[in-house]
């Protein structure tokens, strides 16, 4: 099979893009112009620069039968908000659009748990729960969620989509990296004195892309998964890494109102004087909440591999370490 795949140069969609190749299936990949392509240097794929609101988009995907849409752009900067908008939902109402036009049999769209939200009180929230849109923190949650909307809408029109949400996502080819990630690479680089109380569903990466193909494969249309594995708090996590690489961990938790306020000067007085900002506001009141999700349904309808997190951790690590991020 030909599978047209979005976002194929980023975390997610650079090892879902190995994972076809794997399988013998042949990948069309859409790339921005300019765009990074170390994640994929040497693989045997095509290659097409474009946009995903390009109005000539359904001809880079005529003669594919399958397609992934990955791509997303991932901003915690309240001024990224028009953008957050336009690639994120205006971006998957055109993809959606140009994929039926083009005659595509089936789309796997990659929405996030971040569109879902959080019930809070350390609650978990699987696929039947949705926070109202107003109460999702920050502009990138709800982006996603007003493009996974555009994914229900187009399944309404009688196209074949399934939604994956995947959790956070841990492993090789973190090119950026993802907050997540980064997280890592201070750690390597013995740049996290302190932690905040805050709690994440992580997941292998390789297991998100081949929840991805499971759901291509056996996904009910319209429905969506949630691809997680295993809820830990934040001091677990680097309590994991301090095992893995016998560095030692951060000892002291901070209480939420110290970057809380950092990152309100950052945000609203420094970046209007022509200063970059260092701390996204929303990327703070998020870890004030514990982001913990039941991937059950897709454990039971998809087979979703569940990969033990410290082995995912491991691999993390192995990674940055070989590609440069720092650490012994």
């Amino acid at each position: 099979m030909r599978a047209f795949i979005t976002g194929a140069t980023g975390f997610v969609g650079a090892n879902l893009a190995r994972l076809l190749l794997s399988k013998g299936h042949e990948v069309r990949a859409l790339v921005r112009p300019h765009s990074n392509l170390k994640n994929l240097a040497g693989l045997d794929l095509e290659i097409v620069e474009g946009h995903l609101c390009d109005p000539s988009l359904a001809e880079y995907i005529r003669g594919c039968q399958v397609a992934f849409h990955v791509a997303a752009h991932y901003s915690l900067w309240q001024s990224d908000r028009e953008q957050l908008h336009h690639s994120n939902v205006l971006g998957t109402r055109n993809i959606l659009a140009a994929a039926q036009e083009a005659g595509v049999e089936r789309t796997v769209y990659t929405s996030s748990v971040a569109a879902i939200g959080v019930p809070g009180g350390g609650k978990v929230a699987d696929e039947t729960y949705q926070s109202p849109v107003e109460k999702l923190v920050g502009d990138y949650k709800k982006s996603k969620y007003w493009a996974e909307q555009e994914a229900h809408a187009a399944v309404r029109n009688g196209q074949d989509v399934v939604i994956v949400n995947p959790s956070t996502p841990i492993g090789p080819w973190d090119i950026k990296p993802t907050p997540t990630g980064d997280i890592i690479v201070r750690f390597l680089r013995r740049g996290m004195p302190v932690y905040l109380n805050t709690g994440l569903n992580l997941i292998h990466v390789q297991d998100v892309a081949e929840g991805h193909l499971l759901a291509l494969e056996k996904g009910k249309t319209g429905d969506r998964y949630i691809l997680g594995n295993e809820n830990i708090t934040l001091a677990q996590m680097l309590h994991i890494l301090s095992t893995i690489t016998g560095l030692p961990a951060p000892q002291r938790q901070i209480p939420a109102w110290i970057p809380l306020s950092v990152a309100w000067v950052d945000e609203t007085i420094l970046a209007r004087l022509g200063k970059a900002p260092s701390v996204p506001l929303d990327g703070v009141r998020m870890s004030q909440q514990l982001m913990f999700y039941d991937a059950t349904k897709a454990r039971q309808e998809l087979n979703l591999p569940q990969t033990p997190i410290q082995t995912a951790l491991q691999e993390a690590v192995d990674w940055f370490q070989e590609n440069g991020y720092g650490g012994a």
